[in-house]
C-alpha cells in the first residue's frame, strides 16, 4: 500500500504556533495512520498501530539501528537503557527496578507518601498572602526535582544547577538542523556532559559506603544480574533525573490547567478526594506530558496497517494522538475522570513502559489533590498559557493563577 504523505500536517504540529492545541492536527494526521514523510521517515498516529509498534520485537530503540540518524541523535557516553534493546535493555532495567519498585522494593512509593505530602504542604504554605502564583516555578518544578534528588542522594543545594541542565537538555531533544541554531544542540550536549560528570563524582563517593539512596544501592549491589558499571549507573541516574522530573512537572501543570478549564471537576475533586486517582489517569490520556516518541527503527522490513516500512527507517510515534483516537476511546476530546476503559499511552507501553510511572502518578495525585483544596478561588491569568518549545515533552513554561477576591 502507498501511504499519503502528510509533511505539512507534521510540520504544523512541530511548529511552536501549534503548541497550545495540537489536537485538531492530530485528527488530521490520523486520517493516514501510517504516513511516509519526504525524508523517508514514517509517522504513526493511531492507537492500534502505535500499540502494535510498541510491542513489536522487530523494532529497535537504539539509534545505531537507524539508516540515517540525524544530528543530535547519537548520545554522548553510555546510553540509558531506554535507548537500548534486549537483552541489554532487560538486564539494566531489572537492575534498576531492584531498587525502584516491586518486587524487590515494593514499599518505595508508599513509603515516601508522608514525605511527598509534607513537601507539597511546605510549597503551598508559601502561597499564603499571594494574589498570583506561577504553578510551574512555585510548585510543579520544585516538587518533583526535590523528590528525584532525594531518591538519588543529590544535595538540595545543587538543585538549581539541575534546572539549567534539564532545560538545556529538553530544549535540544527536538533539535532540527534545518531550522534551529546550532547553539541549541551545543547547549544540550554540554549540559549532558556536565550532568554526567557531576553524577559520576557523586557515584565515586558511594562505592564501599552503602546507603539508602539509589546511587548507593546501585554502586554496591551484587544481585543475580551482577552489578552495573559506573557508566551504566550514571546513564540510569541521568535518565531518572531528566525523564522523571520533566514528565512529572508537565503532568502536574497540565493537570492544573485542565482543572481550571473544567471548574465543575475542580469543585468535585475538592469534595471527593478519591477522585484524584482516576482523574490522573484521564489526564495521562487527555493532556499527557509526553506527546511524541521521536523515533524507533526496524530491524527488518515490517508491515504496519498495510504499509511497508523498510529496515532502518525512522519511525515517529504520536502517543498523544493515539490516546485521542476515536476508534479506541469514546468521545476522546472530552475530559472525563469517570472514564472506565482507559488504557492510554501516557507512559508508553511494552518493554519501555515508563518504569517511574507509579511514582509520577502518586506525585501528581498528591500535588493536585492538595493544590485544589488550598487555593482560594483560583483563576487563570492567561489561556492559553505560554508553552515550552518542545513538542515532544509538552507543557506550559509558566501557568499564572490568581486567587482570592476577583
Amino acid at each position: 500500500m502507498t501511504t499519503t504523505q502528510t509533511p505539512d500536517t507534521l510540520r504544523r504540529i512541530l511548529d511552536y504556533s501549534s503548541r497550545a492545541d495540537p489536537y485538531p492536527l492530530y485528527a488530521e494526521l490520523r486520517e493516514t495512520p501510517v504516513a511516509r514523510q519526504e525524508d523517508g521517515s514514517f509517522v504513526i498516529s493511531t492507537y492500534r498501530e502505535i500499540s502494535d509498534i510498541l510491542h513489536n520485537p522487530h523494532l529497535s530503540s537504539d539509534t545505531r539501528n537507524l539508516s540515517c540518524p540525524t544530528e543530535g541523535m547519537q548520545a554522548e557516553g553510555t546510553p540509558a537503557f531506554i535507548n537500548l534493546d534486549p537483552p541489554e535493555h532487560d538486564r539494566l532495567r531489572r537492575l534498576a527496578m531492584r531498587h525502584f519498585g516491586p518486587p524487590h522494593t515494593p514499599g518505595l512509593v508508599t513509603g515516601m507518601e508522608g514525605a511527598l505530602t509534607t513537601a507539597v504542604g511546605h510549597l503551598i504554605d508559601d502561597f499564603a498572602g499571594k494574589e498570583r502564583i506561577d504553578v510551574v516555578d512555585d510548585f510543579a518544578y520544585p516538587f518533583p526535582v526535590a523528590v528525584i534528588c532525594h531518591l538519588l542522594g543529590v544535595p538540595r543545594e545543587d538543585e538549581p544547577r539541575f534546572h539549567r541542565w534539564v532545560d538545556d537538555l529538553i530544549n535540544s531533544i527536538d533539535y532540527n538542523p534545518k531550522t534551529d541554531p546550532k547553539e541549541k544542540l551545543d547547549k544540550g550536549v554540554q549540559a549532558r556532559k556536565d550532568l554526567r560528570q557531576y553524577l559520576g563524582g557523586l557515584l565515586e563517593q558511594r562505592h564501599g559506603h552503602p546507603g539508602d539512596d539509589l546511587l548507593s544501592r546501585l554502586a554496591n549491589d551484587d544481585g543475580p544480574d551482577g552489578r552495573m558499571t559506573d557508566e551504566e549507573i550514571v546513564a540510569t541516574a541521568n535518565l531518572l533525573l531528566i525523564a522523571g522530573h520533566e514528565t512529572t512537572v508537565n503532568l502536574i501543570t497540565n493537570g492544573m490547567l485542565t482543572l481550571l478549564r473544567h471548574p465543575h471537576v475542580l469543585q468535585r475533586l475538592c469534595k471527593e478526594p478519591d477522585l484524584v486517582v482516576p482523574l490522573v489517569e484521564e489526564l495521562l490520556r487527555y493532556e499527557p506530558p509526553v506527546h511524541i516518541i521521536p523515533w524507533r527503527a526496524a530491524y527488518s522490513d515490517i508491515t504496519v496497517a498495510g504499509t511497508t516500512i523498510p529496515k532502518g527507517a525512522q519511525i515517529m510515534l504520536m502517543l498523544a494522538s493515539g490516546s485521542r483516537d476515536p476508534n479506541r476511546f469514546h468521545d476522546p476530546d472530552r475530559f472525563d475522570p469517570d472514564r472506565r476503559d482507559n488504557q492510554h499511552l501516557g507512559f508508553g507501553s511494552g518493554i519501555h513502559l515508563c518504569f517511574g510511572g507509579p511514582l509520577a502518578r502518586r506525585e501528581a495525585q498528591i500535588a493536585l489533590g492538595q493544590l485544589v483544596r488550598h487555593l482560594d478561588r483560583p483563576r487563570l491569568v492567561a489561556d492559553p498559557p505560554p508553552y515550552r518549545r518542545s513538542p515532544v515533552l509538552r507543557g506550559p513554561i509558566h501557568l499564572y493563577v490568581e486567587q482570592g477576591a476577583a
